[in-house]
Protein backbone atom coordinates (compact mmCIF):
# COMPACT_ATOMS: atom_id res chain seq x y z
CA UNK A 1 0.00 0.00 0.00
CA UNK A 2 1.27 3.44 -0.79
CA UNK A 3 1.14 5.95 1.77
CA UNK A 4 0.50 9.86 1.00
CA UNK A 5 0.75 13.36 2.87
CA UNK A 6 -2.41 14.60 3.02
CA UNK A 7 -1.87 17.78 5.22
CA UNK A 8 0.80 19.69 7.09
CA UNK A 9 1.73 22.83 9.62
CA UNK A 10 5.05 23.88 10.41
CA UNK A 11 5.94 26.43 12.94
CA UNK A 12 9.12 28.97 12.33
CA UNK A 13 12.37 27.53 13.44
CA UNK A 14 14.85 29.50 15.57
CA UNK A 15 14.94 31.26 19.23
CA UNK A 16 10.84 30.61 19.99
CA UNK A 17 9.73 31.80 23.24
CA UNK A 18 7.81 28.36 23.21
CA UNK A 19 8.92 27.21 26.90
CA UNK A 20 8.75 23.58 26.07
CA UNK A 21 8.38 20.46 23.65
CA UNK A 22 4.66 20.16 24.78
CA UNK A 23 4.10 24.02 23.59
CA UNK A 24 5.85 23.41 19.81
CA UNK A 25 3.33 20.27 20.10
CA UNK A 26 0.43 22.48 20.53
CA UNK A 27 1.32 24.29 17.29
CA UNK A 28 1.41 21.99 15.06
CA UNK A 29 -0.10 18.59 15.79
CA UNK A 30 -4.48 20.03 15.49
CA UNK A 31 -2.99 22.44 12.75
CA UNK A 32 -1.96 19.98 10.85
CA UNK A 33 -5.13 17.52 11.24
CA UNK A 34 -7.01 20.39 9.99
CA UNK A 35 -5.20 21.08 7.08
CA UNK A 36 -6.15 17.82 6.11
CA UNK A 37 -9.47 18.59 6.37
CA UNK A 38 -10.05 15.72 8.86
CA UNK A 39 -11.51 15.76 12.31
CA UNK A 40 -8.84 14.79 15.76
CA UNK A 41 -11.05 11.81 16.26
CA UNK A 42 -10.15 10.28 13.03
CA UNK A 43 -6.47 10.10 13.49
CA UNK A 44 -6.09 6.71 14.17
CA UNK A 45 -2.53 6.95 15.67
CA UNK A 46 0.59 9.21 16.37
CA UNK A 47 4.53 9.16 15.70
CA UNK A 48 6.60 11.55 17.88
CA UNK A 49 9.83 12.87 16.84
CA UNK A 50 12.45 14.14 19.52
CA UNK A 51 15.95 13.64 19.91
CA UNK A 52 15.99 15.10 23.25
CA UNK A 53 19.63 14.09 25.19
CA UNK A 54 19.31 16.10 27.41
CA UNK A 55 18.17 19.48 26.41
CA UNK A 56 14.97 18.78 28.38
CA UNK A 57 14.72 17.07 32.00
CA UNK A 58 11.52 15.71 30.84
CA UNK A 59 11.92 12.16 28.38
CA UNK A 60 8.95 9.79 27.59
CA UNK A 61 7.21 12.74 25.06
CA UNK A 62 4.86 10.23 22.99
CA UNK A 63 1.81 10.68 25.49
CA UNK A 64 2.46 14.53 25.74
CA UNK A 65 0.90 14.95 22.22
CA UNK A 66 -2.57 14.03 24.20
CA UNK A 67 -2.74 17.13 26.14
CA UNK A 68 -3.06 19.20 22.43
CA UNK A 69 -5.15 16.29 20.73
CA UNK A 70 -7.48 14.49 23.53
CA UNK A 71 -8.81 12.89 20.40
CA UNK A 72 -5.86 10.89 20.92
CA UNK A 73 -6.46 9.08 24.48
CA UNK A 74 -6.11 5.39 24.34
CA UNK A 75 -5.26 5.52 20.69
CA UNK A 76 -1.37 4.20 20.15
CA UNK A 77 1.46 7.09 20.44
CA UNK A 78 5.12 6.26 19.92
CA UNK A 79 8.45 8.43 20.11
CA UNK A 80 10.82 7.51 17.81
CA UNK A 81 14.60 8.75 17.73
CA UNK A 82 17.78 8.11 15.31
CA UNK A 83 19.77 11.88 15.99
CA UNK A 84 19.16 13.89 13.48
CA UNK A 85 17.37 11.39 11.21
CA UNK A 86 14.26 11.05 14.23
CA UNK A 87 11.14 13.03 12.04
CA UNK A 88 11.91 10.49 9.54
CA UNK A 89 12.00 7.43 11.85
CA UNK A 90 8.93 8.34 12.83
CA UNK A 91 7.87 9.01 9.61
CA UNK A 92 8.27 5.46 8.70
CA UNK A 93 6.88 4.26 11.65
CA UNK A 94 3.89 5.92 9.93
CA UNK A 95 3.99 4.13 6.63
CA UNK A 96 4.53 0.80 8.57
CA UNK A 97 1.35 1.77 10.51
CA UNK A 98 -0.84 2.51 7.36
CA UNK A 99 1.03 -0.33 5.20
CA UNK A 100 -0.10 -2.69 7.78
CA UNK A 101 -3.71 -1.37 7.62
CA UNK A 102 -3.89 -0.86 11.56
CA UNK A 103 -5.45 2.36 10.57
CA UNK A 104 -6.33 4.98 8.08
CA UNK A 105 -4.50 8.22 9.31
CA UNK A 106 -1.40 8.68 10.99
CA UNK A 107 -0.29 11.93 12.77
CA UNK A 108 3.48 12.47 12.84
CA UNK A 109 5.10 15.08 14.71
CA UNK A 110 8.74 16.02 15.05
CA UNK A 111 10.10 18.87 17.33
CA UNK A 112 13.15 19.96 19.37
CA UNK A 113 13.31 22.91 21.82
CA UNK A 114 17.35 23.68 22.04
CA UNK A 115 17.96 27.51 22.55
CA UNK A 116 17.30 27.50 26.39
CA UNK A 117 20.63 25.19 26.69
CA UNK A 118 24.03 26.42 26.82
CA UNK A 119 26.44 26.15 23.81
CA UNK A 120 28.52 23.89 26.20
CA UNK A 121 25.82 21.88 26.87
CA UNK A 122 24.54 21.69 23.28
CA UNK A 123 28.18 20.62 22.11
CA UNK A 124 28.61 17.72 24.14
CA UNK A 125 24.48 16.74 23.42
CA UNK A 126 24.92 16.49 20.07
CA UNK A 127 28.25 14.62 20.21
CA UNK A 128 26.81 11.58 21.48
CA UNK A 129 25.40 11.23 17.95
CA UNK A 130 28.88 10.38 17.44
CA UNK A 131 30.67 7.55 18.38
CA UNK A 132 32.32 8.63 21.66
CA UNK A 133 35.08 5.67 22.53
CA UNK A 134 36.78 7.54 19.18
CA UNK A 135 35.28 10.54 18.66
CA UNK A 136 34.29 11.91 22.07
CA UNK A 137 37.62 13.82 22.60
CA UNK A 138 37.74 15.34 19.69
CA UNK A 139 37.72 19.98 20.03
CA UNK A 140 34.38 21.75 18.64
CA UNK A 141 31.66 18.55 19.23
CA UNK A 142 29.77 17.80 16.51
CA UNK A 143 31.23 20.16 14.16
CA UNK A 144 34.74 19.12 14.89
CA UNK A 145 33.66 15.52 13.95
CA UNK A 146 32.59 17.48 10.45
CA UNK A 147 35.25 19.18 10.53
CA UNK A 148 37.77 16.23 10.14
CA UNK A 149 35.77 14.56 7.78
CA UNK A 150 36.00 18.27 5.81
CA UNK A 151 40.21 17.59 6.26
CA UNK A 152 39.98 14.36 4.71
CA UNK A 153 38.10 15.27 1.96
CA UNK A 154 40.47 17.76 1.42
CA UNK A 155 43.49 15.96 1.51
CA UNK A 156 41.69 13.65 -1.24
CA UNK A 157 40.60 15.76 -3.51
CA UNK A 158 42.00 19.53 -3.33
CA UNK A 159 40.91 22.49 -0.84
CA UNK A 160 37.58 22.60 -1.33
CA UNK A 161 36.67 25.88 0.22
CA UNK A 162 35.29 27.78 -2.54
CA UNK A 163 32.29 24.83 -2.83
CA UNK A 164 31.41 24.74 0.62
CA UNK A 165 31.20 29.14 0.29
CA UNK A 166 29.36 28.59 -2.46
CA UNK A 167 27.23 26.11 -0.67
CA UNK A 168 26.56 27.99 2.40
CA UNK A 169 25.57 31.06 -0.15
CA UNK A 170 23.35 29.21 -2.09
CA UNK A 171 21.10 28.22 0.81
CA UNK A 172 21.30 31.11 2.35
CA UNK A 173 20.23 33.21 -0.62
CA UNK A 174 17.10 30.38 -0.81
CA UNK A 175 16.42 30.87 2.69
CA UNK A 176 15.13 34.74 2.69
CA UNK A 177 11.95 33.06 0.48
CA UNK A 178 11.06 30.86 3.27
CA UNK A 179 8.91 32.29 5.89
CA UNK A 180 9.57 29.52 8.61
CA UNK A 181 13.64 29.47 7.89
CA UNK A 182 15.67 30.84 10.94
CA UNK A 183 18.08 33.42 9.10
CA UNK A 184 16.00 34.83 6.10
CA UNK A 185 19.70 36.61 5.12
CA UNK A 186 21.58 36.66 1.51
CA UNK A 187 24.80 36.87 3.14
CA UNK A 188 26.65 36.08 -0.40
CA UNK A 189 29.74 34.36 -1.52
CA UNK A 190 32.39 36.36 -0.31
CA UNK A 191 31.54 36.60 3.08
CA UNK A 192 30.77 33.01 3.38
CA UNK A 193 34.12 32.22 1.78
CA UNK A 194 36.69 34.52 3.95
CA UNK A 195 37.12 33.93 7.70
CA UNK A 196 36.10 36.94 10.01
CA UNK A 197 35.30 38.22 13.40
CA UNK A 198 31.73 37.22 12.16
CA UNK A 199 32.39 34.28 10.17
CA UNK A 200 35.55 32.78 12.32
CA UNK A 201 36.93 29.10 12.17
CA UNK A 202 34.35 27.07 14.52
CA UNK A 203 36.22 23.56 13.62
CA UNK A 204 38.47 24.04 10.69
CA UNK A 205 38.18 23.59 7.67
CA UNK A 206 34.85 24.87 8.66
CA UNK A 207 33.74 28.43 9.71
CA UNK A 208 30.38 29.21 11.17
CA UNK A 209 28.88 29.45 7.48
CA UNK A 210 29.52 26.15 7.31
CA UNK A 211 27.10 25.22 10.11
CA UNK A 212 23.09 24.30 10.68
CA UNK A 213 21.77 26.71 13.36
CA UNK A 214 20.59 25.65 16.62
CA UNK A 215 16.81 25.66 16.72
CA UNK A 216 12.98 25.42 18.71
CA UNK A 217 11.00 24.02 15.70
CA UNK A 218 8.31 21.80 15.46
CA UNK A 219 6.67 20.03 11.97
CA UNK A 220 3.96 18.05 11.51
CA UNK A 221 1.77 15.95 8.89
CA UNK A 222 -1.16 13.53 8.25
CA UNK A 223 -0.28 10.26 6.41
CA UNK A 224 -3.17 8.00 4.70
CA UNK A 225 -3.39 5.37 2.32
CA UNK A 226 -3.84 6.80 -1.38
CA UNK A 227 -6.97 5.45 -2.25
CA UNK A 228 -8.49 7.56 0.80
CA UNK A 229 -5.71 10.59 -0.30
CA UNK A 230 -7.38 10.39 -3.79
CA UNK A 231 -10.91 11.97 -2.05
CA UNK A 232 -9.01 14.75 -0.52
CA UNK A 233 -8.13 18.03 -1.32
CA UNK A 234 -3.55 17.40 -1.74
CA UNK A 235 -2.19 14.69 -1.76
CA UNK A 236 1.53 14.14 -2.36
CA UNK A 237 2.62 10.07 -2.44
CA UNK A 238 5.67 7.99 -1.03
CA UNK A 239 7.14 6.53 -4.57
CA UNK A 240 10.29 5.23 -1.78
CA UNK A 241 10.71 5.17 1.56
CA UNK A 242 14.24 3.85 2.52
CA UNK A 243 16.51 3.02 5.42
CA UNK A 244 20.00 2.59 5.53
CA UNK A 245 22.54 2.65 8.69
CA UNK A 246 25.96 2.25 8.73
CA UNK A 247 28.55 1.50 11.22
CA UNK A 248 28.87 4.35 13.83
CA UNK A 249 32.80 5.01 14.18
CA UNK A 250 33.86 7.03 11.78
CA UNK A 251 37.58 5.27 11.55
CA UNK A 252 34.99 2.01 10.52
CA UNK A 253 34.78 3.03 6.79
CA UNK A 254 35.92 5.88 4.06
CA UNK A 255 33.62 8.41 5.69
CA UNK A 256 33.73 10.90 2.83
CA UNK A 257 32.11 8.49 0.63
CA UNK A 258 29.02 8.54 2.88
CA UNK A 259 28.36 5.10 1.59
CA UNK A 260 25.27 4.94 3.53
CA UNK A 261 23.72 7.63 1.85
CA UNK A 262 24.75 5.90 -1.54
CA UNK A 263 22.92 2.31 -0.59
CA UNK A 264 19.73 4.71 0.80
CA UNK A 265 19.59 6.56 -2.70
CA UNK A 266 20.96 3.68 -4.63
CA UNK A 267 17.86 1.48 -3.22
CA UNK A 268 15.71 4.09 -4.16
CA UNK A 269 16.25 4.01 -7.29
CA UNK A 270 16.33 0.79 -8.12
CA UNK A 271 12.66 0.22 -6.07
CA UNK A 272 11.20 2.98 -8.04
CA UNK A 273 13.07 2.59 -11.56
CA UNK A 274 13.54 6.13 -11.68
CA UNK A 275 16.84 8.19 -11.95
CA UNK A 276 18.10 11.33 -10.59
CA UNK A 277 16.74 12.68 -13.97
CA UNK A 278 13.73 12.05 -12.97
CA UNK A 279 13.53 14.24 -10.19
CA UNK A 280 12.68 18.27 -10.30
CA UNK A 281 14.78 19.02 -6.97
CA UNK A 282 16.06 17.70 -3.88
CA UNK A 283 15.71 18.58 -0.04
CA UNK A 284 19.02 17.15 1.32
CA UNK A 285 20.89 16.94 4.65
CA UNK A 286 22.78 19.96 5.02
CA UNK A 287 23.95 20.00 8.78
CA UNK A 288 27.18 21.09 7.66
CA UNK A 289 28.33 22.42 4.11
CA UNK A 290 30.77 19.89 3.25
CA UNK A 291 27.98 17.37 4.15
CA UNK A 292 26.11 18.17 0.94
CA UNK A 293 28.78 18.40 -0.99
CA UNK A 294 29.43 14.85 -0.29
CA UNK A 295 26.02 13.92 -0.65
CA UNK A 296 25.96 15.63 -4.10
CA UNK A 297 28.33 12.73 -4.90
CA UNK A 298 26.31 10.06 -2.80
CA UNK A 299 22.88 10.91 -5.17
CA UNK A 300 25.24 10.72 -8.54
CA UNK A 301 24.86 13.76 -9.38
CA UNK A 302 28.99 14.06 -9.67
CA UNK A 303 31.35 11.38 -9.72
CA UNK A 304 33.52 11.00 -6.76
CA UNK A 305 35.19 14.37 -5.87
CA UNK A 306 33.83 16.25 -7.84
CA UNK A 307 31.21 17.60 -5.81
CA UNK A 308 32.38 21.04 -6.14
CA UNK A 309 31.52 21.30 -9.83
CA UNK A 310 27.49 20.91 -8.94
CA UNK A 311 28.24 23.96 -6.61
CA UNK A 312 30.72 26.51 -8.31
CA UNK A 313 29.13 25.76 -11.78
CA UNK A 314 25.59 26.07 -9.95
CA UNK A 315 23.85 22.79 -11.05
CA UNK A 316 22.41 22.97 -7.31
CA UNK A 317 21.04 26.58 -8.01
CA UNK A 318 17.16 27.17 -8.19
CA UNK A 319 17.83 27.83 -11.73
CA UNK A 320 20.12 24.67 -12.53
CA UNK A 321 19.70 21.44 -13.60
CA UNK A 322 18.78 20.11 -9.94
CA UNK A 323 17.67 22.45 -7.69
CA UNK A 324 19.67 21.42 -4.51
CA UNK A 325 18.04 22.90 -0.88
CA UNK A 326 15.01 25.47 -2.45
CA UNK A 327 13.91 25.66 0.81
CA UNK A 328 17.23 27.11 2.24
CA UNK A 329 18.32 23.95 3.82
CA UNK A 330 19.32 23.38 7.60
CA UNK A 331 22.20 26.05 6.97
CA UNK A 332 19.23 28.67 6.58
CA UNK A 333 16.26 27.20 8.07
CA UNK A 334 17.68 25.87 11.41
CA UNK A 335 18.12 22.23 12.56
CA UNK A 336 15.84 21.56 15.25
CA UNK A 337 16.74 17.66 15.61
CA UNK A 338 13.84 16.17 15.87
CA UNK A 339 11.73 18.39 13.68
CA UNK A 340 14.32 18.37 10.62
CA UNK A 341 13.03 15.70 8.89
CA UNK A 342 9.40 16.02 9.09
CA UNK A 343 10.25 19.76 8.27
CA UNK A 344 12.23 18.53 4.76
CA UNK A 345 9.06 16.42 4.14
CA UNK A 346 6.45 19.45 4.65
CA UNK A 347 8.53 22.04 2.61
CA UNK A 348 9.33 19.30 -0.31
CA UNK A 349 4.95 18.39 -0.24
CA UNK A 350 4.53 22.21 -0.23
CA UNK A 351 6.42 22.49 -3.60
CA UNK A 352 4.71 19.80 -5.25
CA UNK A 353 1.16 20.69 -4.54
CA UNK A 354 2.24 24.34 -5.64
CA UNK A 355 1.57 26.02 -2.56
CA UNK A 356 5.29 26.91 -1.35
CA UNK A 357 4.83 30.76 -2.04
CA UNK A 358 8.17 32.68 -2.80
CA UNK A 359 9.84 29.00 -2.72
CA UNK A 360 8.27 27.58 -5.13
CA UNK A 361 9.76 26.42 -7.99
CA UNK A 362 8.47 26.88 -11.99
CA UNK A 363 8.56 22.91 -12.19
CA UNK A 364 8.22 20.47 -9.14
CA UNK A 365 6.40 17.13 -9.93
CA UNK A 366 8.88 14.85 -8.34
CA UNK A 367 11.86 15.13 -5.78
CA UNK A 368 14.02 13.72 -3.56
CA UNK A 369 14.39 13.97 0.28
CA UNK A 370 17.60 12.75 1.98
CA UNK A 371 17.53 13.22 5.97
CA UNK A 372 20.56 11.58 7.82
CA UNK A 373 21.76 11.11 11.53
CA UNK A 374 25.12 11.46 12.89
CA UNK A 375 28.08 11.26 10.57
CA UNK A 376 25.60 9.48 7.09
CA UNK A 377 24.84 6.70 10.32
CA UNK A 378 21.00 6.65 9.90
CA UNK A 379 20.60 7.78 6.29
CA UNK A 380 16.84 8.10 4.85
CA UNK A 381 16.16 8.45 1.35
CA UNK A 382 12.21 9.39 0.29
CA UNK A 383 10.97 10.20 -2.88
CA UNK A 384 7.68 11.87 -3.69
CA UNK A 385 5.47 13.15 -5.76
CA UNK A 386 2.50 14.97 -6.39
CA UNK A 387 -0.85 12.68 -7.53
CA UNK A 388 -2.77 14.29 -10.21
Amino acid sequence: MTACIVGWAHTPFGKLEDPDIESLFGRVARAAIEDAGIGAAEVDAAFVGVFNGGFSKQDFFASLLLGHVPELRFKPTTRYENACATGTAAIHGALDFIAAKRGRFALVVGAEKMTATSNAQIGDILLGASYRKDEGEIPAGFAGVFGRIAESYFQRHGDQSDALAAIAAKNHRNGVANPYAQMRKDLGFAFCRAESEKNPFVAPPLKRTDCSLVSDGAAALILTDEETARSMSKAVRFRAAVQATDLMPIAARDVIRFEGARAAWGQAFRETGLSLSDLNFVETHDCFTVAELIEYEAMGLTPDGQGARAALEGWTAKDGRLPVNPSGGLKSKGHPIGATGVSMHVLTAMQLTGTAGDMQLPKADRAGVFNMGGAAVANYCSILERVD
